[in-house]
């Protein structure tokens, strides 16, 4: 067996399996479509249906996100991909950026973030780069609550963690400047 699938932790060892246990445990729950409530499946559901709007060509790695605001609103994005790669943008900054530019004064209840692999099925959860991590907790930081996020593959399960303290626990805080 790889060596790297395996770290020792105060004399224990852990697996590949143990670790990705431990790592969903500790940010948030893995659930199944079943467990969700409406209103967070039909977010998934359309969310999932905006990979056809990403422009993906170089990577074939389509992300889609949707900010389901406290006000009802749904603000859409998708990764939008460039030939000069750092210039393209991704779906979370998309969604929270058009969300804060037409809806300053709206909280993000929800970010839902689906992932596709057009060249393997994506059946895990996704999550945000660092960018996009720091730009959630802006956000938060902006609006004073934590989001709900939902990451998601094309199927499979789901992972549901309260907040981004949850995913980024060192994040820049605008208090700090």
């Amino acid at each position: 067996m790889c060596p790297y699938l395996h770290i020792w932790v105060n004399g224990c060892k852990f697996d590949k399996a143990m670790i990705e246990k431990i790592q969903y445990q500790s940010e948030g729950v893995l659930v199944d479509e079943t467990d969700l409530t409406p209103e967070q499946l039909q977010l998934l559901q359309e969310t999932r249906n905006l990979f056809a709007q990403a422009y993906a060509p170089y990577s074939r790695f389509k992300v889609a996100a949707i900010a389901l605001l406290h006000n009802g609103t749904l603000v859409k994005g998708t990764n939008q991909e460039n030939a000069a790669y750092p210039s393209g943008l991704c779906a979370e900054r998309v969604a929270l950026f058009q969300a804060g530019s037409l809806f300053p004064d709206a909280a993000v209840k929800i970010l839902c973030i689906a992932a596709k692999n057009e060249q393997k099925l994506t059946d895990k959860p996704v999550s945000p780069c660092g960018a996009c991590l720091q730009v959630i907790s802006e956000s938060e930081y902006r609006q004073q609550k934590p989001i709900t996020m939902m990451l998601a593959g094309e199927e499979g399960k789901i992972l549901l963690i309260e907040g981004v303290k949850n995913l980024l626990p060192f994040r820049f805080l605008p208090d700090a400047l």
